[in-house]
């Protein structure tokens, strides 16, 4: 399999940049997500890499190999790229290996066929009619046709963004066990923030044409780089501190920081990072608080609180013990808290 290294990409449609600046390196056999909202170019990234747009500039390499720079432009049929694409595109006048078969060619190999449908879980429905499956089992069709011609690089536009919330999850599981066992590399499209975090090995966060961000999920959701990210990613608490010395000063007490970060800074938490409790442990410094509102989800509660300086502070806690408002509570932070110079 090959790395995929974009390098300040460029395209425009008119007056609309829909890429610019995007650069990216993907490590061989890694599974990446291109995670961003709708309209931020994502998949005309995608497009570019598949050589499906030529960029107005930038290059695209696999491993040392250019496939689109200065002077150079390898067509999509000789780039070794699997695709599957948003709503599969299977023909509905093939069978399950006639769709599979076209990714080979003429005189595709019946053995190949077979093999690929195997490794997907469709071993024993090389005949039957496509229409006839349900959508995940579709969307494994689209997938083994895409691994059928062994490709250096597989491309997934929304892959799962066609299939039932029901579906989505077990799919989405299956998918990435087959990535991870075929060891091919593969960038994967999605807006949704579950999803990237749950299959990609990293994820690279798209914002307006260029990248924001790259890291494992981990890293992304726990230490956003931006206030962009932090806010694209879920909830967040954004906090006034006051930095000095590799030290945070703030309304939830005093955190480590950066010690090249000195004066007004931002400070960053996640609500499920604030644990409450009547009574504190003795090693956290705790602020006191009221409950003010409680949303209950089962396994999970969000609460709304005050703290004596008045500031609102959302934590998410498992569902029960049950807090209701009007409960006195002591909170502190007992998770990753990001500090960032502050935004106006």
């Amino acid at each position: 399999m090959s790395s995929i290294t974009c390098v300040d990409l460029h395209k425009s449609f008119d007056e609309v940049h829909a890429v610019d600046g995007f650069s990216l390196h993907v490590d061989a056999g890694d599974t990446v997500a291109l995670l961003g909202p709708s309209g931020c170019g994502k998949t005309t990234t995608l497009r570019l890499i598949a050589g499906f747009e030529r960029p107005d500039s930038g290059t695209i390499r696999a491993d040392e190999k250019v496939l689109t720079g200065p002077g150079v432009f390898v067509p999509p049929e000789k780039r070794r790229v699997g695709l599957v694409f948003q709503d599969y595109a299977l023909f509905p006048h093939y069978d399950v290996a006639g769709n599979v078969a076209y990714g080979l060619g003429r005189g595709a190999d019946p053995e190949r066929v077979e093999e690929v449908l195997e490794m997907v879980g469709l071993g024993g429905l090389a005949g039957r009619p496509v229409n006839e499956l349900s959508g995940g089992q579709q969307q494994r069709v689209a997938l083994a046709r895409a691994l059928a011609p062994s490709p250096e690089l597989v491309l997934l536009d929304e892959p799962f963004s066609n299939l039932d919330a029901s579906l989505r999850a077990k799919v989405r599981d299956e998918v990435r066990e087959i990535l991870q066992s075929q060891g091919v590399t593969s960038i994967f499209v999605t807006h949704d923030q579950e999803e990237a975090l749950s299959v990609a090995d990293t994820v690279a966060v798209v914002n307006d044409g260029h990248v924001e961000q790259v890291g494992t999920p981990e890293e992304v959701y726990s230490r956003p780089a931006t206030r962009w990210v932090a806010g694209f990613l879920g909830e967040i608490e954004v906090l006034p501190g006051v930095a000095s010395e590799g030290t945070v000063s703030c309304d939830l007490g005093t955190i480590s920081g950066s010690s090249d970060l000195v004066g007004e800074v931002d400070v960053l938490i996640r609500p499920e990072s604030l644990a409450i409790d009547t009574i504190a442990p003795s090693n956290h410094a705790a602020q006191s608080a009221v409950v003010v509102s409680r949303r209950f989800y089962g396994h999970d509660q969000m609460l709304e609180l005050r703290l004596d300086s008045g500031r609102l502070v959302r934590a998410r806690r498992l569902g029960f013990p049950a807090w209701h408002p009007g409960d006195r509570v002591r909170v502190w932070i007992d998770g990753p808290a990001d500090v960032l110079a502050r935004e106006t």
